[in-house]
């Protein structure tokens, strides 16, 4: 198993309970094919550096899991297509 990171930002304009909705179907994500959660860190509402979408500012989440090698290729494809997210990316976090 491999460690990995999956950063969200998602968008300002909906509630929190549709903002929570997000996030929970990103862990199902992970959780569906074979990875474990192991933190979820909310970093809040920051400025983003450009505009996208019109939309000055953006909430970012941090969903660390375990998974194996092919789960992150997976994971992507379905959070490309998600509503709210305006971007992601997932990463390999090296052990130190």
């Amino acid at each position: 198993m491999n460690k990995y990171e999956l950063a969200v930002v998602v968008s300002a304009k909906i509630e929190d309970d549709e903002r929570a909705a997000v996030i929970d179907k990103c862990k199902a994500y992970v959780e569906r094919f074979g990875g474990t959660v192991t933190n979820i860190e909310d970093a809040g509402k920051k400025r983003l550096a450009y505009d996208i979408q019109k939309m000055r500012e953006a909430f970012y989440y941090f969903i660390q899991f375990d998974a194996e090698a092919t789960a992150p290729a997976e994971i992507e494809s379905r959070v490309r297509i998600m509503d709210n997210v305006l971007r992601f990316l997932i990463v390999r976090t090296d052990e130190k």
